[in-house]
């Protein structure tokens, strides 16, 4: 699969982190939330699909994609929500939200409550790899969704949705070692992972995760006709990580330039 359309377009939506685009009006305004365990962000498209903003902050208020500091959670989404509406001067009103696969009907409902206690009615919840393969539109394959607690993935046959699953290993465990390794703190850790710099040298590190993400990937779509392996999440960022997983699962995997904005964006583009 060529990503070029896809990185180009998520591009876009990076670019809106610092400028504001296109002309901004409710009716048009289509918001997605993505409560992610290590990052919380809101990403606004028009009508047509159209980047116009997005807003994200760190945060720690989710845990294996359940929301475990529901005050935290909520302001969080309240001031990146404020600094949306103060740039593009309306009030959002409505949003899309997303979800580990397979989450329960309480967790879920914890996640709209933050949403909806923000002032925004939320008009669609949906799973994490469904909401990515809005942007990425494959018919055939598994899309696999790494984020910062959990490895989640939907096998699609032409087009559909067959197959739904989710384990709690992510990005988080790898700072976790990251951190036992150094005998540094968490944060420090995250930095770490996130340095350019420093990649190569933790990713030797991290090794025995990603192969253990991969041994998720691999006994979930056992069964299934599957040719490709897509990535995407924040945690499919670190260099060669589809080299392991295709190593260790024998499928060809594949992930566009930047994974991290590919989940929110495909939520927004659920926004009813």
């Amino acid at each position: 699969m060529d990503f070029k359309l896809v990185d180009e377009f998520i591009q876009d939506v990076e670019n809106s982190i610092q400028v504001t685009k296109g002309n901004c009006q409710l009716k048009d305004l289509k918001v997605g939330v993505d409560l992610g365990t290590a990052y919380i962000v809101l990403v606004v498209l028009d009508k047509a699909n159209n980047p116009i903003a997005c807003e994200l902050e760190f945060a720690q208020v989710v845990k294996d994609g359940l929301v475990v500091d529901y005050i935290g959670a909520l302001n969080i989404v309240k001031k990146l929500k404020a600094k949306l509406e103060g740039r593009l001067g309306v009030e959002l009103t409505r949003a899309a939200i997303a979800v580990p696969p397979g989450t329960g009907e309480g967790d879920c409902r914890s996640h709209r409550y933050v949403v909806e206690g923000s002032g925004m009615e939320v008009t669609a919840i949906l799973d994490e790899p469904t909401a990515a393969n809005a942007v990425l539109n494959i018919k055939d394959g598994v899309v696999v969704d790494i984020g910062g607690g959990t490895t989640g993935l939907a096998i699609f046959d032409k087009g559909k949705v067959v197959y739904i699953a989710d384990e709690a290993t992510g990005g988080t465990h790898l700072s976790l070692v990251i951190a036992g390794n150094y005998k540094i703190n968490f944060e420090e850790a995250e930095e770490k992972k996130k340095d350019k710099d420093c990649q190569r040298e933790v990713f030797t590190i991290v090794v025995p995760v990603i192969e253990k993400m991969a041994s998720i990937i691999k006994s979930h779509i056992a069964g299934f006709h599957v040719d490709n392996i897509f990535l995407v999440g924040g945690t499919c960022c670190l260099n060669g990580i589809e080299e392991i997983i295709e190593k260790e699962t024998g499928i060809r995997t594949l992930k566009p330039t930047n994974p991290f904005l590919i989940t929110p964006t495909g939520i927004a583009m659920h926004c009813k």
